[in-house]
C-alpha cells in the first residue's frame, strides 16, 4: 500500500506540474511566435502555439528527481531524449534540415548504445554485435519518427502515449521492474496533464520537440525493459504495444513509394502530407475525434495482447503477432479500397 501511495503521489505531482505549466508554455509560444502555421498539408485552420512538449519534459524531469535510483539507470536514454527535445525545439522555432535532424537522432541513439543498452537476441560475435547495433539504431530512430508522424490530430500522440506507457508500466510492475515502471508512469502523468489542452479544440500542440521526445522515450523503455526470457516473446511485447505508430510508418512509407512521392531516406523525412492512418480514417468518413478514439482502442487492444503474451511461450507470441499483422492488413486493405471508391465518386 505504501508503494502504491508513493507512486500515486509522484504521478500526481508530475501531472500537476504539466497541467499548471502548459498555459505558461502556450503564452511563451504565442509571445515568441513559436507557432505551427496552417497549410494544405495540415488539418488545423489557425496558427497554433507549440512548446507543449516542453511542459511534459518539465513535469517528467521533476518527477524523476523523487527516484534518483531510477533516474540514474535511465540517464543514458534521458540524455538522448533531451538532445532530441532540443533539436525538435530548434526545428519548431526556425526549421532544420532533414539531414541534420537525422544526424542528431543517430547521435542520440548511438549515445544510448554506447552506454551498453541495445537489442540483444542475436548470436555473440562480430556480425551478431554489428547487427544488434544496426537494429537498435533502426528501432530508436524509427519509433522516434513514427511517433512524430502520429502527431497529426488533436490528442492523438499524447493520448496514444498514455495507453502505451500504462501497458509498459503494468508489465514492468508485475515483473518486478518497479524503477522503470515508475519512469513510464511519470511520463504518462505528464501526457495526461497536457491532454486537457490538446484533446478537443486544442489550445497548444506538442510540436516536433514533444512528439519526438515521447517517441524516443517509448523506444528507450521498450529497449531496456526485461520483457521475457524467450526472444520471440521479448520482441513481440514492444512491437505490439507500439503497433499503431509502427503500422502507420510502414503503411505510409509503402503508399508513398508506390505513388512515387518519395525516393530517398531524406525525402521520407522531409515529406509531410495528409496520408497517415488517422487521415485515412477521416477520409473514410470519421470525425477527427472519432478517428482519434478509434486509434486509442486499437492501441489498447494491442496493449492487452502484449500483457497476455508476457505470460506466454514463443508459439503463442508468434500467433499473436500474426493476428495483429492480419488485422492491420485488413485495415490497410479497407483504406486502399475506400480511397479508390472516393476517387471514383470524385
Amino acid at each position: 500500500m505504501q508503494i502504491f501511495m508513493n507512486n500515486f503521489l509522484v504521478f500526481l505531482f508530475s501531472f500537476l506540474i504539466v497541467y499548471s505549466s502548459t498555459p505558461l508554455m502556450r503564452k511563451i509560444a504565442v509571445d515568441l511566435k513559436i507557432l505551427d502555421l496552417p497549410s494544405r498539408r495540415k488539418i488545423h485552420k489557425r496558427a497554433m502555439p507549440l512548446l507543449g512538449g516542453l511542459a511534459i519534459y518539465l513535469g517528467f524531469i521533476l518527477g524523476l528527481l523523487f527516484d534518483l535510483k531510477g533516474f540514474y539507470r535511465y540517464l543514458p536514454i534521458l540524455i538522448g531524449a533531451t538532445l532530441i527535445l532540443i533539436v525538435g525545439l530548434v526545428h519548431d522555432i526556425k526549421g532544420l534540415s532533414a539531414q541534420f535532424r537525422l544526424f542528431c537522432q543517430l547521435l542520440a541513439a548511438l549515445a544510448v548504445i554506447g552506454s551498453g543498452m541495445r537489442i540483444s537476441f542475436l548470436p555473440a560475435g562480430l556480425w551478431g554485435d554489428a547487427s544488434e547495433i544496426i537494429l537498435t539504431l533502426i528501432w530508436i530512430v524509427g519509433v522516434t519518427n513514427a511517433f512524430n508522424y502520429l502527431d497529426g490530430m488533436d490528442g492523438l500522440a499524447a493520448g496514444s502515449a498514455v495507453v502505451n506507457l500504462f501497458c509498459f508500466a503494468f508489465i514492468l510492475y508485475v515483473s518486478g521492474q518497479a524503477a522503470l515502471g515508475r519512469v513510464a508512469i511519470l511520463l504518462a502523468a505528464g501526457c495526461l496533464g497536457f491532454l486537457p489542452y490538446n484533446l478537443k479544440r486544442a489550445k497548444i500542440f506538442l510540436g516536433d520537440a514533444g512528439s519526438m521526445f515521447l517517441g524516443f522515450n517509448l523506444a528507450g523503455i521498450a529497449l531496456i525493459g526485461n520483457w521475457a526470457q524467450d526472444n520471440i516473446v521479448k520482441i513481440s511485447i514492444p512491437v505490439l504495444i507500439l503497433g499503431v505508430p509502427i503500422f502507420d510508418m510502414i503503411f505510409t512509407t509503402i503508399m508513398r513509394i508506390r505513388e512515387a512521392k518519395i525516393k530517398t531516406m531524406l525525402e521520407w523525412l522531409q515529406y509531410g502530407g495528409k496520408d497517415h492512418f488517422h487521415h485515412y480514417l477521416v477520409d473514410l468518413g470519421m470525425q477527427p475525434l472519432g478517428a482519434v478514439v478509434f486509434i486509442y482502442f486499437v492501441t489498447l487492444s494491442l496493449g492487452i495482447s502484449a500483457v497476455m503474451v508476457s505470460n506466454d511461450r514463443a508459439f503463442e507470441a508468434f500467433l499473436t503477432l500474426t493476428q495483429a499483422s492480419i488485422i492491420f492488413g485488413i485495415i490497410a486493405a479497407l483504406i486502399v479500397v475506400g480511397r479508390r471508391h472516393r476517387s471514383g465518386w470524385a
